[in-house]
């Protein structure tokens, strides 16, 4: 499984970069809102530090708008994936991006109705949204399930499952184990998937341990 950060919080991405744990970014309007900085400033400086897929949402409605932003998008790097709603408009721009050469990240997908229209249209990912279904007392992991299925009766879809909205460590694991490629998360649900009470307390006891005995590694 592939983790992207869901961010675009330039210096969670290089914390968990340098640890060699991102394979890609997901961005949206409202996490680059909360950087206060320049959207296409922050995406770039994103794609100087991660190899992998960066998605950047267009904030347009209309399918020619949203064509002229995917290519001002598509200019700030190869890795850049074009985010879409799943709209009408949405899709056709996914299938004229993709049949260009490009990346699209299809978003805010809450069916598994939607989720088969993104890989008709082509889509690179399609991003259910698990937490905001959880939200609303449906299941969201139940939903990456379905298209999980569904995908894997055409082997001819290409199409990667993303995973999004994540809230917790046991939503990425239940997404691995249905099968999605990708999980999308907040740099501290990364950070809560590497830590444990138990590695805590047993790496005190071992350190303890080993400084009874007075000796050093280095010292040989």
């Amino acid at each position: 499984m592939k983790f992207f950060l869901d961010t675009a919080d330039v210096s969670e991405i290089r914390a968990m970069a340098d640890i060699g744990l991102v394979d890609g970014v997901t961005t949206n309007p409202t996490l680059v809102a909360r950087s206060g900085r320049k959207f296409v400033e922050v995406v770039r400086e994103i794609c100087d530090l991660v190899r992998g897929p960066v998605s950047a949402e267009v904030t347009a409605t209309d399918f020619d708008t949203m064509m002229r932003e995917a290519e001002v998008l598509r200019r700030i790097s190869p890795n850049v994936a074009v985010k879409v709603p799943l709209t009408a408009d949405g899709l056709k721009a996914c299938r004229a991006i993709t049949g260009d050469g490009g990346m699209v990240n299809v978003t805010l997908v809450f069916s598994a109705a939607q989720a088969i229209l993104a890989a008709k249209a082509g889509a690179t990912f399609v991003s259910p949204f698990v937490g905001r279904l959880d939200d609303l007392s449906h299941d969201g992991m139940a939903l990456i399930d379905d298209i999980a299925t569904i995908f894997a009766n055409y082997p001819a879809i290409q199409t990667e499952i993303l995973a999004a909205s994540i809230r917790s460590p046991l939503h990425v694991v239940d997404a691995a184990r249905m099968g999605a490629h990708v999980a999308t998360m907040p740099a501290k649900v990364m950070e809560q998937m590497i830590s444990h009470p138990l590695t805590r307390s047993g790496l005190e006891t071992f350190l303890s341990d080993w400084a009874k005995t007075g000796q050093s590694i280095l010292e040989g």
